[in-house]
């Protein structure tokens, strides 16, 4: 058997999507302008269906070098964003009172160049605004025909029940993968039981399980990886010596760390989709490549034994970034 196309808020998608934030923020060795739109194009040419991209990102400039790539073939792309953090001028963190979602998204629509989109997310729970009243908001957005559907990202079981008691939620996006394991506490089966697609971002670990990165401290400044604690000193090497043998287990299977890694990932349930993301044009074709590779359950099982909550060193997180994560988290 192969794994099957999946559906978010009732539309079928590949499930494998393109997550677009390494164009634009975060990760160093970001593409030029064009190679960033070349490989947005080339995406849909070669199969991918779901774009995944944030106001944060680039601060506008992912949404607009989506715009641009998608210009002809939005029909071709279910098109989700976010909004809500706020990371420069004088307005700083998480936002999602009612008028600034409906102010933000219209700026998402000028930028994408669209008139809808398929699905858009808080991208931080506001611990300001409840939820109720956020969620309220985005459904007359729906109702208004300018988004397809809600998405929550990083929230709890707790919020996501809240917020599907005033609308349904059509997704909720966490960091998910061998190696991020916070959602398995209790958002998975909450989303399966709500109905809820459940989105990975960092499939593969941040590159650590597509064989990506051998030594974290010769990345350039500004990588958002040189702060986390799983990549520094005795962290690492520790991490190392799992990530040799997860490269060990993908070479006998017969597929890439990065195929291994997506595959586990949308073996934990029918409902769960993946968002890798790449700035190469090869990553790219390599992570959609073997999307229908349907891992066997005892491959699954050797790699949930060897990388987990226990046997991975260091937090996800540093510090300073905990307390806007409203996910649950492993004592």
């Amino acid at each position: 058997m192969s794994i099957q196309r999946r559906k978010i808020n009732g539309r079928e998608t590949n499930p494998i999507g393109l997550g677009c934030m390494s164009l634009s923020w975060a990760y160093a060795g970001r593409p030029s302008e064009e190679d960033g739109i070349r490989l947005l194009q080339h995406a849909v040419d070669i199969g991918y269906d779901h774009f995944d991209t944030a106001r944060l990102y680039g601060l506008g400039h992912n949404e607009t070098q989506v715009g641009t790539a998608l210009k002809g073939r939005r029909d071709k792309v279910f098109l989700a964003s976010k909004m809500g953090i706020f990371a420069s001028g004088e307005k700083r963190g998480v936002d999602c009172h009612p008028d600034t979602i409906r102010s933000e998204l219209e700026v998402s629509l000028k930028l994408l160049q669209t008139d809808h989109i398929d699905l858009y997310y808080m991208h931080r729970r506001d611990k300001n605004v409840p939820i109720e009243d956020s969620v309220g908001a985005m459904a007359d957005l729906v109702k208004e025909g300018k988004i397809g559907g809600i998405g929550l990202s990083e929230m709890s079981a707790d919020t996501l029940r809240r917020a599907a008691a005033v609308h349904p939620i059509a997704a909720m996006q966490t960091e998910y993968s061998p190696w991020t394991r916070q959602a398995e506490i209790a958002v998975l089966e909450a989303c399966r039981e709500l109905g809820t697609t459940f989105v990975a971002f960092s499939p593969v670990a941040r590159g650590v399980l597509a064989n990506g990165l051998r030594d974290p401290q010769g990345l350039p400044d500004g990588d958002i990886r040189k702060a986390m604690p799983r990549f520094t000193g005795e962290n690492w090497q520790k991490n190392l010596a799992l990530v040799d043998a997860f490269n060990a287990i993908a070479t006998r299977e017969g597929v890439t760390p990065a195929q291994l890694s997506l595959a586990w990932v949308l073996s934990r349930g029918e409902h769960v989709v993946a968002i890798p993301g790449t700035g190469k044009i090869a990553h790219l074709e390599e992570n959609i490549a073997r999307w229908d590779w349907q891992i066997p359950a005892a491959v699954a099982d050797e790699v949930d034994a060897l990388i987990n909550q226990q046997t991975v060193s260091g937090h996800r997180y540093a510090g300073a970034i905990l307390p806007t994560i409203d996910t649950e988290d492993f004592a």
